[in-house]
């Protein structure tokens, strides 16, 4: 079982998420509605994985608060309904364990929160690579 820190503007996707995750046998910590808040609740309750939406309410993006996060070593998994070859550059630019796209299919959300948990998680960087599956280039490619 994981500890799990939620950062989501929409209310609703955050219970949905929140909900399919303690369905898997997870805690969620917190759920924060901006990276200002993302930060500090990562902070002080130490997750184990956080799920990051990168446009969110506040000054600090998704991508601007998993910056100011990386120290931690903490997993970012970024969950958003963008993707733009510009989002997806800029999500590139920080390690990250996984890129979904909203809606996010509960069985894509499953693999990668296992992979991620399981310390099998790929990390994400600037490349060239194609995801079909919505019919966009990713540019990210799996490192070693």
């Amino acid at each position: 079982m994981a500890k799990i820190l939620i950062t989501e503007d929409e209310r609703i996707i955050a219970e949905d998420l929140k909900l399919t995750l303690q369905s898997f046998g997870h805690e969620v910590a917190a759920i924060c509605a901006s990276g200002e808040e993302a930060v500090a609740k990562t902070r002080e309750l130490h997750p184990d994985l956080i799920f990051m939406d990168i446009q969110l309410k506040g000054k600090l993006s998704g991508i601007d608060a998993a910056h100011i996060l990386k120290s931690s070593k903490i997993p970012v998994i970024f969950c958003t309904a963008y993707s733009d070859h510009k989002t997806i550059m800029q999500a590139a630019s920080i390690d990250h364990s996984g890129y979904l796209i909203k809606p996010i299919m509960e069985n894509e959300l499953k693999c990668i929160l296992n992979k991620t948990l399981n310390g099998k998680s790929p990390k994400y960087s600037k490349s060239s690579a194609t995801n079909s599956r919505r019919g966009f280039d990713l540019d990210l490619v799996q490192h070693s």
